[in-house]
């Protein structure tokens, strides 16, 4: 515990308290259990509530909400494609560094998971060309916009370049997009499906824009991969949580979830400026992303650091920071910090950034 008093927490990217919509959410579930409470409390299609899946289909372009399935969060989703799609020995493309959960759920499997690096503009496109002729891996996992845990939002021009790649060689490419509609300064990037619906499986979920309790996430893809998908899932649990996703059918085609993310853009992206603007106060010695939405700011610590004393120091100073060694397939993610700012207020991301220098000026 923190000497200094006050503890400040930049370990999880999680929404604001005062973001979570319990009264919105309440009321929608009243009305979607007194108009169909018999469906949706009683076993079900493991490919999810169908009202649901063809409003998602409607909003995301597939054909039919055959081409969605709906889940309990888009991790499990996730986990399912690599039970799907992976052997152990497999490879697995993702960028470098990446969501540390996705790797764990790659590991799992057994499957070989290697980075290509990120730059400002999204993965090294020559590095990912060199992957895919020397390791012949299955998938790529990318979160293209407002990564986590960087915050950066690869090009259109990368994006349209991997999927010609990924084409030719046959790879999967797993858009994950949780962050996209959460969007602060600037105009929206394609997305990766827009370039090829075959060779892309894209992945969301509301756990950012209703809350993260509610576990209702998604893939859109072709329908051989929502069967395939939907075989593993009823075999794993069955029918997901249906009551759930009734509600977040009708916050949804209520039109509820889009004055909701203009209310989140209103409240986040102030918290967003105050991080980079702190950075650049306190902070300029460090490298880090000029994220445009999401929940992240990634930052790179000097050359210099000594890492292992940066950190006790950050712990003195009262800083709850998350390992970075995790967001790494090989585990080197030393001079790497994830900035998190959703859940604080600016005063707070300000006294953070604060702390993190102090931290690293007396490491």
């Amino acid at each position: 515990m923190s000497a200094m008093g006050e503890v400040i927490s930049f370990n999880r990217g999680v929404p604001a308290t005062s973001a979570l919509p319990s009264k919105s959410v309440s009321e929608a579930a009243s009305d979607v259990l007194s108009a169909d409470g018999e469906n949706l409390l009683q076993y079900g299609d493991s490919r999810g509530y169908l009202p649901l899946r063809k409003t998602i289909a409607k909003k995301y372009g597939a054909n039919s909400g055959s081409e969605v399935l709906v889940s309990n969060g888009s991790l499990q989703i996730l986990d399912a494609l690599a039970h799907t799609y992976l052997s152990p020995g497999d490879s697995v493309l993702v960028e470098r560094p990446t969501y540390d959960r996705a790797l764990t759920i790659f590991s799992r499997v057994g499957a070989d998971a290697f980075g290509v690096e990120l730059e400002e503009d999204g993965i090294d496109v020559n590095r990912f060309d060199e992957l895919l002729k020397s390791i012949n891996p299955k998938l790529f996992y990318t979160i293209a916009d407002f990564h986590n845990p960087t915050g950066v939002t690869t090009t259109g021009d990368k994006r349209e370049k991997v999927v010609e790649l990924a084409k030719d060689s046959g790879l999967t490419v797993i858009e994950d997009s949780p962050y996209r509609k959460l969007r602060y300064i600037g105009e929206d990037e394609p997305s990766y499906r827009s370039f090829d619906s075959e060779s892309v499986i894209q992945m969301s979920s509301v756990s950012k824009l209703v809350s993260p309790g509610i576990r209702v996430g998604w893939i859109v893809a072709e329908k051989d991969v929502i069967d395939k998908t939907a075989q593993f899932v009823e075999d794993t649990y069955i029918t997901p949580n249906l009551l759930s996703q009734g509600v977040v059918n009708k916050l949804m085609k209520d039109g509820w979830i889009e004055g909701n993310i203009k209310r989140l853009v209103q409240l986040y992206r102030p918290r967003l400026e105050a991080t980079l603007s702190g950075l650049e106060k306190y902070f300029a010695q460090a490298k880090w992303i000029k994220a445009k939405g999401g929940f992240f700011v990634g930052v790179w610590l000097p050359d210099s650091t000594d890492v292992q004393s940066f950190y006790a120091k950050a712990n003195d100073q009262g800083l709850i920071l998350s390992s970075p060694d995790g967001f790494y397939p090989d585990y080197s993610g030393e001079g790497f910090v994830r900035l998190p700012f959703p859940a604080l207020s600016t005063s707070e991301i300000e006294s953070g950034v604060k702390k993190l220098t102090k931290a690293w000026n007396e490491s």
